[in-house]
Parts: structure tokens; C-alpha cells; sequence
């Protein structure tokens, strides 16, 4: 994905543990809402049932830095990785993916406990504040196939909740435009490269996160205050990331 680096920003310095980098990251989010928009749209009217403990479920909806960004301040939420899913196994390298014509999407794997938060209300979150359903193979300053809005059920009910949802907001004509979000089937889910996790966390201060993520972060946080956690979990912990730009 392209990344544009060149716009004049503010430099700010952090310290490289994970308490300066989250004191900027309120502060770029702090920023962001001030400007955001609440966008509320009804909740799922089906739910499927869920049992578990702990269940997990696959997004796309763009670059997945922001919907990990966003995912990782749920509550309910214990772990939310970037990765591909929709192509096989030996194509799941972000080189390969960033072509397009792998057939995945940049994608994460998020792992719940639906006793705190359900599916449904996940759902929620990803059509209200991570993804524009109404985007065909894009989001935001991203082209491709491989930042295409899509949903990969981990179950039957999962699936059921999806397709419902998708038709209950498409009867609710949420958007001007057609949902082209699809629900396709799961083929697997391959982690992405180290560099990629938490990346919104440890690069606030990117161009691309700013413009694009962070307004998402505060979005969650004016829409679904009781959802809101202000601390990510993180997949990486404290500590910094190759600061390698795409």
C-alpha cells in the first residue's frame, strides 16, 4: 500500500517505551475526535447464539494497521492480529499480497470473549468506525483486492449474524451507495510480518496513521464509550517495531 510520507508534519518526540508512545497515541486521538464524526447505524437485530469462553473472528476492511488499531481498544477483545486470509499459504507474504491477484485480503484475526463483547456487537463496530462497506476492492487511499471489505465466518452462526446484518443494513439504507461487503469462506489466516503488529500503537506519529487510523480510534471511542478500553492489547507488548514504511 502506499503511504505517503512526504506532507510536512508535526515532529514530536517520543521515548521508545510503550508509556510515551501511548501518551501520544491519547493525544494524536484526542485530536483526531475533535473532528470525528459520530456515525451510528442499528445494531445487529440477530445474533446466533455463542457458548464459549473465547471464540475468534477474521475481518478485511483496508490496511490492517487501523483495524487492529481499532479491534485492540474493544473491550472483550484479547488479541487482535494482522495477517491475510482468502489466498493459500505460500502467498501469505506481504510482497506477494501488495501485487494483488493472491486472492487475500489484508485481514485480522480477532479473539473474543463473547461473555464481554459478541460478535454481533463486533460486527457493530467494524461497519460503524473500521470499514466503508460501500468501497469495492478499496478503503480510503487504498487500490486493490487486497483491501477489500470482507468477512470470514469462523462459524455457521457467525455466517448467519454476518449475511443477516449485511441485509437488515442494507434494507436500513445506512449508505447512499450499495454494501459490496462480502462473506467469504474461510480458508485460513496467515500472520503478517512482525513490522506490521501494533503498528498504530508504536507509529502515532505517521502521516498514514494520523490521516487515516486514528480518527477510526476516536470514532470507537465516542460511539461505543462502554466498549472503549483506553489500553491496547497488544500482540508484540512493550517496545518498538521495525519502523519499515509500505
Amino acid at each position: 500500500m502506499k503511504r505517503v510520507t512526504s506532507i510536512a508534519m508535526l515532529v514530536v518526540a517520543v521515548s521508545v517505551g510503550m508509556a510515551g508512545t501511548l501518551t501520544l497515541l491519547r493525544e494524536n486521538s484526542a485530536q483526531a475526535a475533535s473532528t470525528q464524526a459520530v456515525f451510528r447505524i442499528p445494531a445487529p437485530a440477530f445474533q446466533a447464539p455463542e457458548a464459549g469462553k473465547r471464540e475468534t473472528a477474521v475481518f478485511a476492511g483496508g490496511c490492517f494497521w487501523g483495524v487492529q488499531g481499532v479491534f485492540q481498544h474493544v473491550r472483550g477483545v484479547s488479541s487482535a492480529v494482522s495477517g491475510y486470509a482468502g489466498g493459500d499459504r505460500g502467498s501469505a507474504k506481504y510482497a506477494v499480497v501488495s501485487r494483488g491477484g493472491t486472492g487475500h485480503a489484508e485481514a485480522v484475526k480477532v479473539t473474543y470473549d463473547p461473555r464481554q463483547v459478541s460478535y454481533g456487537q463486533l460486527l457493530h463496530v467494524f461497519f460503524s468506525v473500521v470499514a466503508d462497506p460501500t468501497m469495492l476492492n478499496a478503503q480510503g487511499p487504498d487500490r486493490g483486492t487486497q483491501y477489500r471489505s470482507a468477512l470470514f465466518p469462523q462459524s455457521p452462526g457467525q455466517r448467519e449474524t454476518a449475511e443477516r446484518y449485511i441485509a437488515q443494513l442494507g434494507k436500513a439504507g445506512a449508505w447512499k451507495r450499495p454494501i459490496v461487503t462480502r462473506v467469504e469462506p474461510f480458508k485460513g489466516f496467515y500472520a503478517a510480518e512482525a513490522y506490521h503488529q501494533d503498528y498504530l500503537t508504536l507509529h502515532p506519529d505517521s502521516a498514514y496513521i494520523r490521516r487515516n487510523d486514528l480518527p477510526k480510534v476516536a470514532a470507537l471511542k465516542a460511539t461505543f464509550p462502554a466498549l472503549y478500553r483506553i489500553n491496547p492489547v497488544l500482540v508484540s507488548g512493550p517496545g518498538t517495531s521495525s519502523a519499515q514504511d509500505r
